[in-house]
């Protein structure tokens, strides 16, 4: 072999190296537009960390981006996708001094998904958009903790000012955020009142320690909340739909409660309650992830929660290998779990 062809052997041995597998999208539509694809890995460049990933955590904002209905459209072809994963890092690019090669990690959603999505083998994110995993913690509970914890905590605690003794109404709450907020508000000493669509998921939500459910394809949730507060009713509402429907929980509330709104699983323009006088927040958990100190308070809160069992992730269902990920993401489309969806790599 000439020294020519030598040198072009390592290249093509270091190109091979310099790749991972990814999902990817192409198109709008279903769980059938994501492929498994072959992608090239760059970096760590600069600020930069390179991590294996061994557990996705799946988020509605997903199956919405998708599906092109998330507050930011992909680009095509060839989005990627996801915003939550626990990992260990391999390597880390210039300037890069809070992470060394080995230590346990999680991805903070500071961050464009579509660029730079955490569904594949191996990722490269900002520094800033990874925090250590709690101790002891392994890479599924750590997939299916950040998100949904530092929502709840984020939106109900920091956002909200929950408060022992408080109600809080808590919408769409068989979802992960939902759960999370449970168990939030019982860990802060409020008092949690789920909402769900049905009847199906009462029972489970009564087991998650929701001191109520309402289901709101049958019963008034007004009426609801304020029979359970004794006239009174809720000091805070955690809401994931907005909507129409935005009106009724602000009308749930005693004057001057607080309403914050953290999602729009309903696209029709929001309403508002004219239950005055009423304090509306929207909260952004990708904003509030690029503040250093919110990351450490919500870390300290998620890490003492899990040491101490009083918060801890509720798994769905988990499925292993980056190919389920379609199968992954036709249950987040039924709607018909409780919690969090893992995929393990």
């Amino acid at each position: 072999m000439t020294t020519s062809s030598a040198v072009k052997a390592v290249t093509a041995v270091k190109a091979v190296k310099a790749a991972t597998k990814a999902v990817l999208f192409h198109e709008l539509g279903g769980p059938e537009v994501l492929q498994v694809e072959d992608v090239p890995l760059a970096g760590p460049g600069p600020g930069e960390v390179l991590f294996r990933v061994e557990a996705i955590g799946l988020n509605r904002a997903e199956a919405l981006f998708r599906a092109g209905r998330y507050y930011y459209q992909p680009t095509l072809p060839g989005s990627r996708l996801g915003y939550e994963a626990a990992g260990v890092v391999e390597r880390v690019g210039e300037g890069v001094t809070e992470f060394s090669p080995g230590d346990a990690v999680m991805s903070v959603p500071a961050f464009d998904f579509g660029v730079h999505g955490v569904y594949a083998e191996r990722a490269v994110l900002p520094a800033e958009s990874l925090v250590r995993r709690p101790e002891g913690a392994d890479a599924v509970t750590s997939a299916a903790m950040w998100l949904t914890y530092s929502t709840a905590y984020g939106g109900m605690v920091e956002t909200g000012g929950l408060a022992p003794g408080d109600h809080v109404v808590i919408t769409a709450a068989s979802s992960g955020v939902g759960t999370a907020a449970i168990r939030t508000a019982l860990r802060i000493g409020a008092v949690p009142i789920a909402v769900t669509r049905g009847e199906a998921k009462r029972e489970r939500l009564l087991e998650l320690g929701a001191a109520h459910v309402i289901s709101a394809g049958s019963e008034d949730l007004v009426k609801e909340v304020k029979r359970i507060t004794g006239g009174r009713g809720a000091e805070l509402a955690f809401d994931a739909v907005g909507g129409p429907g935005f009106a009724a929980v602000g009308d749930a509330l005693v004057p001057g409660g607080t309403a914050v709104i953290y999602g729009t699983l309903d696209r029709r323009p929001v309403e508002l309650s004219m239950n005055w006088p009423l304090a509306v927040h929207g909260y952004s958990n990708g904003a509030h992830s690029r503040d250093a100190a919110y990351r450490r308070r919500s870390a300290a809160f998620i890490g003492s929660g899990l040491a101490s069992g009083a918060l801890a992730p509720v798994i769905a269902e988990t499925f292993d290998g980056l190919e389920r990920v379609t199968d992954a993401h036709r249950l987040m489309d039924s709607s018909t779990f409780t919690g969090k969806i893992v995929v393990t790599v």
